[in-house]
């Protein structure tokens, strides 16, 4: 087999078990899979980074001779995760074509350097870096940038949207964040981004949604867990599938052409593009306006020593505009979360006023 290439198709389908817990069930998986032709990677963790100590962290280095096999058997490229540099320098001597770095250490910069450093220069394995834990763009980019600085080239560097870790009540079990998503792809437009659905929902029934919108927001492909019997697996067994519902939620999942050349398409898009450009115009116009008369009610606020914070005035609003979404086509969340923004402006450019 050849070197094995990140970009040469989309989707770039992964798939496999959340961990190789036996020979059978690591194999059997990967046939399964590999037999209906949709999956292009067969992924498996060897080394499992847990909270608890105690708790199952992963078959070791026997992991990986499965993996071996399950290569030989189908002639699929093979991937495991990587922590450390001793877990590089056994998974390219068993021959993995493509490691992926998790969430729980791309938050530790001296982690990404050691596995970063153990890449130098090397030109034959792909790698995958999935978003730190935090929702901290910095730390996920500066982990490509170790990369990038040993040597690894870019075109073997991609990305792994697996969701946040969020303190507050969400029904997934990391939240997706798109927003952080579209930041990261500003700064890495060339490089391949794969969801994690798996990781993102935490449980089966919301696998398939996230497949679909990243689907829609032009992602590269998806990397799942499966496993022969997922309500026995050893580790994360909520959100993994049977090879079998694996298989169906790939192929019903619709993928997006990322452009067109059709001259109609491109001339209707061009003229909503046109009316969203002056209708932004007239938005931030209008902010503008509503920040200078803020400004002005802070200096009423000033001259008369009252407090700046009216909570009887912010509610008024809140509930105004809020029993407008409906009427409006805007849900309620979004105009709640465009509030409290300008809200919080509102609050510290008058604060600037009161402490002149």
């Amino acid at each position: 087999m050849g070197k094995f290439s990140l970009g040469n198709k989309r989707p770039l389908i992964i798939a496999g078990p959340c961990s190789a817990e036996t020979k059978e069930q690591t194999i059997e998986t990967a046939m399964q899979l590999a037999r209906s032709g949709r999956v292009d990677v067969i992924r498996a963790g060897v080394w499992k980074p847990r909270t608890q100590p105690g708790t199952f962290e992963g078959i070791g280095e026997p992991g990986l001779q499965w993996l071996c096999e399950v290569k030989q058997a189908t002639g699929l490229p093979i991937a495991v995760e990587v922590a450390n540099r001793s877990h590089v320098e056994l998974a390219l001597k068993y021959g993995v074509d493509l490691l992926w770095i998790g969430a729980r250490t791309t938050v530790s910069p001296f982690a990404v350097q050691e596995i970063a450093e153990s890449l130098h220069d090397n030109h034959d394995v792909a790698i995958l870096i999935k978003n730190p834990m935090t929702p901290d763009i910095d730390l996920w980019s500066g982990a490509v940038n170790r990369l990038i600085n040993e040597g690894v080239p870019r075109e073997n560097i991609g990305l792994i949207h697996r969701g946040f870790s969020y303190f507050g009540h969400s029904k997934y079990r990391n939240p997706p964040m798109w927003h952080m998503i579209f930041e990261m792809r500003s700064r890495f437009p060339d490089m391949v981004m794969i969801c994690d659905p798996s990781h993102i929902c935490g449980c089966r029934p919301l696998l398939y949604g996230i497949a679909q919108q990243a689907a829609d927001l032009c992602y590269d492909g998806l990397i799942i867990e499966s496993h022969i019997c997922p309500d026995k697996a050893w580790s994360d067994a909520s959100q993994q599938v049977t090879p079998d519902d694996c298989i169906s939620m790939i192929d019903n999942v619709m993928w997006r052409a990322k452009t067109t050349e059709d001259p109609e398409f491109t001339s209707e898009l061009n003229v909503c593009r046109q009316k969203i450009d002056q209708i932004d115009s007239e938005l931030f116009e209008l902010l503008s306006e509503r920040m200078r008369t803020s400004d002005k009610i802070g200096e009423i606020k000033k001259a008369s020593n009252v407090a700046i914070l009216q909570s009887n005035r912010w509610d008024e609003i809140c509930r105004r505009m809020l029993s407008m979404t409906r009427e409006m086509g805007l849900s309620e969340e979004f105009v709640s979360s465009i509030l409290e923004t300008i809200h919080m402006e509102s609050i510290s450019r008058q604060n600037e006023i009161m402490n002149k």
